[in-house]
């Protein structure tokens, strides 16, 4: 016969769940396989007794056993926070067990008892972690991690929730002591307590945090701490705490944005980077030396695995990081703190734009790179392929706004002072707007949800912030939108924009470094000194390191075309922005600039064409990017400077044309359509492109000569693309003959003048290079030199052939350009102010060729140096048969022979007779043959038109070249009578009075009608005079300069 085991009470039921859950005893009859963690609680089982209770546990009783058991002394026993934690896995166990109990009333009342146990247990974790002490747990914390002093035992819960970390080599990383957070602890522990009793641990924890990943780089650890810290933003009291955390935004009299980076909670997440920084501040594992040592001897392989491995690490940590200053923007509590974050950290590093940053008082490039892929990021929702939400971008921000200092700021066309005036003129009544926004009073006023047509708004809502200044009188309120365009564009100049600097000038230091390694090791044959030989490890290292930095930038910024994308997204949406400030793509644009579109800071723009040279160089980058409305922006402000006043900065946009100009027959069709089949592109680009060819001579910097070359060489090689598009050609010609007398005839004039310079300083420096060429092939005198001084002629030498290749190189460009403009345009090169100057140059460029001076030039490999003097003549004789071609009043052969400096006649005999043996066209030949013989004759006639004249009078001659005016005019401010066509010459390159200075324009030019009339009387007699004298002059041809055949090239 069975016996049935008599059902337990619920009190005994209770009795022992919570003896279980606690580990505690109140009798002292202890099991001796028990476990070796219970307690027995003497004293609380007194007082109980004393009550007239029973010894048994109860809810009622949980308080006062849980306080006598974290008071207690007991020498088996767990440390507290252990005890807590473990107590609370061993309640949500029991409750599991219970889950299946068919007696719902038991399980119900059970259920009770175990949420309170819970509810109990994380009550005192809390007041434990706020008062370590309490308890006697202030040994347990310091145990917790011997190397680290303070660290919360919650944050090994935390890490445990988050997930294990990965350093940058695969390897997994537990973090902590590896304890396994009970289910539903934490979020019991962040979500039902006060602010008051969280602040205080959630400070130690954000402080913890960020003592894990300070000068972690993106080989180490950093993803663990990372999610952690988004974990506890994702509770409100957890954002509320960061934010109010006093290392937010550290408050130091020494503060700077080294200061923010390494001291504020978020600074040293975001410092986590491939790139280079310091040494002070140099992050470990030593991203360099561990992927990109000894580089130049890895397989291509492991290189790329290096490559993939950083971009796949710096886009998680990109994520992660926009992940966090997301969810602190879309809590209304925090998201003013965010902002007040990000203008700090921004104007804090504004000195990051300088060419040379100071690393003690500016972030890491590291910093700003990573915050620019998250600024970028939070644009997301008005990047929308139509650019939707750009008319809530109020440009009044840059002068009103109070979070960044955009004031000071270069701007496009305004200065300062007419800023300033603008802006007191547009509010009435102010003189100082910087003082009226003193500690961010007034900002946050309201704030409304916004809308986006991107997928990424549906996934991540972001907030428009209406934020409220006061600003005298009024109010202005600036959107969310408003304020992070004007951060991002901070934030990409600071940060993107000035790696890709940073990067550009590491290129030119390891070509500097080679240079030098290579004269050193030449220098290693002839005489090795200690010295010497420490100079070569030097730079050896220097190379080195140059190199592992180099490869650190292009594996995180060079090849992640995601992120240059995204930024090239952010800057279509600027330039049409911009654009609208002035009324749209239209042209032409108004006749002054809109002072919204002056007083905008100059970098905007300038970071913009930066970018698209960037990214034009890189492969694939601009694949499926809209560059459009890039192009007509480019085209309306090229030669705008009424809008754009910095030359430079006009001239980088022809350098984003030069990037993009079709290169052969696998150039990009997308790029071609731009230049070929782009409404106005066919309209306006050839004639700005002359502009600005002509604008760039006076830039204002003291370096303006040399500059401009390397300028009109971009702009030359897209005249030369352009002119064998036919729509472009016909536009050119078009402008030829509107412009006649306008800008096309100082485009010619410069063109002209650069020629003769680049060739004859080429020819010079040839003469120089060969000199030094002849002192080393003297190998016995040339080592009885000292060796600073042979190193130093070798560096004079390797200097001047760069010279001499760039020089030709350019030189080549423009006598090309005039060989080809002149078969179809050949006016304006005869004009009476020109054609004098187009002859002078021609004779003096046929007299380098083939003149005496020819053989000196010979070098032993002219290729190397860009010089073809074959190639070069047939030019030149090309430009004299166009120019004679379309010669109907027969003015240049006068011109070609009234040249006293260059011309010879035989010079065209022996052009001709080279032209034959190189295999020139034989009626191009006879054509030129032919104009030589034309300008004999015009020298004869000349001669007799000076014996006719004889004597001439001092006030008909021309006070510049003492010629015989033909065209007297009078200058207004000087008052002297000079001849037109050599005043209109003069007035080509200078714009200003040759006797005064004063400011002077052809349209300014006085005709000077009586002393003209005097003049032809002048010649009219002394024509009459010689006829009547019947005065013979042709013994006087022998006054014609001649020259040997000796000297002549046969």
């Amino acid at each position: 016969m069975s016996t049935h085991k008599p059902q337990r009470s619920l009190e005994e039921i209770e009795d022992i769940i919570l003896r279980k859950i606690f580990l505690v005893r109140l009798t002292d009859a202890a099991d001796p396989v028990a476990d070796a963690r219970i307690v027995y609680l003497e004293l609380t089982a007194a007082e109980i007794l004393s009550e007239g209770r029973d010894l048994k546990l109860s809810c009622d009783l949980m308080e006062r056993i849980l306080i006598d058991r974290l008071s207690g002394s007991f020498p088996a026993a767990e440390p507290a926070f252990t005890y807590l934690i473990n107590s609370y896995r061993r309640a949500h166990e029991q409750l599991k067990k219970i889950a299946n109990m068919k007696d719902k009333k038991v399980r119900s009342e059970l259920e009770s008892v175990f949420r309170q146990a819970k509810k109990l247990l994380v009550s005192y974790c809390r007041i434990h972690l706020a008062n370590p002490d309490c308890f006697g747990g202030s040994d347990e914390m310091k145990s917790n991690k011997p190397n680290v002093s303070n660290v919360s035992p919650l944050l090994p819960l935390i890490f445990s929730e988050v997930g294990g970390g990965m350093d940058g080599f695969g390897g997994s990383s537990s973090g902590g002591s590896g304890a396994q957070c009970p289910p539903g602890f934490l979020k019991e522990f962040f979500d039902e307590a006060d602010w008051d009793s969280l602040d205080p641990i959630l400070r130690g924890l954000y402080e913890n945090l960020r003592g894990s990943v300070l000068n972690v780089s993106a080989l180490g650890n950093f993803q663990q701490p990372l999610r952690a810290l988004l974990y506890l933003i994702s509770f409100p009291v957890g954002a509320k705490s960061l934010v109010n955390h006093p290392w937010w935004i550290p408050k130091s009299v020494y503060m700077n944005g080294r200061v923010i980076e390494m001291t504020s909670i978020l600074g040293p997440f975001f410092h986590v980077s491939a790139l280079p920084d310091h040494t002070i501040f140099k992050s470990q594992p030593d991203v360099g030396q561990q992927c990109f040592s000894d580089a130049s001897t890895r397989r291509q392989a492991d290189l790329s695995s290096s490559f993939t491995m950083i971009k796949t690490v710096m886009k998680g940590l990109y994520k992660d990081l926009g992940d966090v200053v997301l969810a602190l923007l879309k809590n209304t509590e925090t998201r003013e703190h965010v902002l007040e974050y990000l203008g700090e950290v921004i104007n804090k590093n504004s000195s990051r734009a300088h060419i040379q940053v100071e690393p003690l008082s500016c972030a890491s490039s590291g910093m700003f790179v990573n915050l620019s892929a998250v600024m970028l990021r939070l644009c997301d929702p008005f990047l929308d392929a139509n650019l939707t939400k750009r008319d809530k971008i109020d440009p009044k921000y840059v002068f009103y706004g109070c979070r960044l200092d955009l004031k000071e700021l270069t701007a496009l066309h305004a200065s300062s002072e007419e800023v300033a005036q603008w802006i007191n003129k547009d509010s009435p009544g102010k003189t100082d707007v910087s003082g009226l926004y003193s500690d961010g009073e007034n900002r946050l006023l309201r704030s409304q949800e916004a809308t986006s047509s991107s997928s990424f708004a549906s996934e991540h809502s972001l907030q428009n912030v209406k934020l409220t200044s006061n600003v005298g009188a009024g109010k202005s309120k600036y959107t969310f939108i408003c304020e992070c365009f004007f951060m991002t564009a901070r934030v990409l100049n600071l940060g993107l924009l000035k790696a890709f600097s940073d990067f550009k000038h590491l290129v030119q230091d390891i070509s500097r470094a080679e240079e030098t390694l290579a004269t050193l090791r030449a220098m290693q044959g002839q005489t090795l000194t200690p010295q010497l030989k420490l100079d070569i490890k030097r730079i050896e290292e220097e190379t080195e390191l140059y190199s592992q930095e180099k490869l650190c930038y292009e594996a995180q910024i060079l090849r992640d075309p995601d992120l240059i994308q995204h930024a090239l997204s952010f800057y279509r949406l600027m330039v049409v922005w911009l654009v609208d400030l002035v009324g749209g793509f239209k042209m032409p644009l108004p006749s002054t600039c809109p002072m919204e579109f002056a007083c905008m800071p100059e970098h905007f723009v300038e970071d913009a064409m930066e970018l698209l040279i960037f990214a034009s160089r890189i492969q694939k980058v601009l694949d499926g990017v809209l560059l459009d409305d890039f192009m007509n922006f480019i085209i309306m402000f090229m030669a705008s400077p009424n809008f754009i006043r910095n030359p430079y900065l006009r001239a980088k946009m022809v350098e984003v044309l030069n990037c993009w100009m079709p290169r052969g027959s696998g150039s990009s069709s997308a790029t071609a359509t731009l230049f070929e089949g782009h409404q106005m592109s066919l309209d306006y680009l050839v004639r700005n492109l002359l502009k600005l060819y002509v604008d760039i001579e006076f830039t204002g910097s003291h370096t303006q000569f040399y500059d401009k070359f390397n300028i009109r060489h971009n702009i030359a090689e897209l005249l030369e693309y352009l002119w064998q598009v036919p729509s472009h050609r016909n536009a050119w010609t078009q402008i030829a003959k509107e412009e006649e007398k306008g800008v096309y005839l100082n485009f010619l004039n410069f063109l002209i003048n650069d020629s003769i310079y680049l060739l004859d300083e080429s020819l010079n420096k040839i003469l120089e290079l060969k000199e030094i060429e002849a002192e080393m092939s003297n190998t016995t005198e040339w080592e009885q030199r000292p060796a600073q001084e042979r190193q130093e002629r070798t560096r004079q030498f390797h200097s001047q052939e760069n010279i001499i290749r760039i020089d030709m190189k350019l030189a080549n460009e423009d006598v090309s350009m005039l060989a080809f403009t002149s078969e179809q345009i050949v006016s304006p090169f005869l004009l009476p102010e020109m054609v004098e100057r187009v002859a002078s140059m021609l004779n003096y460029f046929l007299l380098q060729l083939v003149g005496p001076q020819r053989k000196s030039l010979t070098l032993k490999d002219p290729e190397k140096y860009e010089f073809r003097p074959k190639q070069l003549l047939k030019q030149i004789v090309h430009i004299y048969v166009h120019l004679a071609r379309g010669d109907a009043q027969n003015i240049f052969p006068a011109a070609i022979s009234g040249d006293g400096r260059s011309y010879n006649e035989q010079l065209f005999g022996a052009a001709a007779a080279v032209l034959r043996r190189i295999g020139e066209d034989g009626r191009v030949i006879q054509e030129f043959v032919e104009l030589g013989a034309k300008a004999k004759a015009a020298a004869s006639e000349a001669i007799d038109a000076e014996a006719t004249l004889g004597e001439i009078p001092d006030e008909f001659l021309d006070p510049i070249q003492y010629t015989l005016m033909k065209d007297p005019v009078i200058l207004p401010s000087s008052r002297i009578t000079v001849d037109r066509p050599v005043i209109q010459r003069h007035l080509l390159s200078d714009s200003t009075d040759p006797f005064n200075r004063s400011h002077l324009t052809a349209d300014m030019l006085i005709p000077d009608e009586e002393l003209k009339a005097r003049i032809v009387d002048f010649v009219r007699s002394q024509e009459l005079k010689r006829r009547g004298a019947g005065l013979n002059i042709q013994s006087m041809e022998d006054r014609i300069q001649t020259t040997s055949d000796e000297m002549l090239i046969d």
